[in-house]
């Protein structure tokens, strides 16, 4: 999910269903005076009808924008970010990592400049997530390494 000129929240989905992002979507993360652009999954069509508008874009019939105001290349952009960072830095991912991955690209997307965000600031955000975690090479029989 993408604000326009806004902040970013990606999840790790296995099964894509209406069901599944619902609790995300609706309960969690969206305001329901908010207008949503999606593409033309039928995943979105009952579940938007609760929101102040709902615009779909057809790709499959090439249409990627409306009326100047309805497109999904924000979140399209997003997800190319997100796949080139996987093939050209990380190459492969575990789907037991996943969330992780997502987690670092969202706070590299929320932290940018286009947002006002300095470097002196996304340097003391990203340190301010390190508090109270230590990082450990391994464990044997349950106790710690350290080198």
């Amino acid at each position: 999910m993408v604000e326009r000129k806004g902040k970013v929240k990606s999840f790790h989905m296995a099964n894509v269903s209406a069901e599944n992002l619902r609790p995300i979507i609706i309960n969690k993360h969206a305001d329901r005076a908010s207008s949503l652009s999606t593409d033309e999954s039928k995943v979105y069509t009952e579940m938007c009808k609760e929101f102040k508008e709902h615009g779909t874009m057809n790709h499959s019939a090439n249409e990627y924008v409306r009326d100047e105001f309805w497109y999904t290349n924000t979140a399209e952009n997003y997800f190319s970010i997100f796949k080139r960072g996987i093939y050209g830095v990380y190459h492969h991912v575990s789907e037991a990592h996943l969330f992780r991955y997502c987690a670092e690209f969202d706070f590299r997307y929320n932290h940018r400049g286009n947002l006002g965000v300095s470097d002196k600031e996304r340097t003391k955000a990203a340190l301010q997530g390190a508090v109270g975690k230590r990082l450990t090479y391994r464990r044997i029989n349950g106790q710690e390494i350290r080198v």
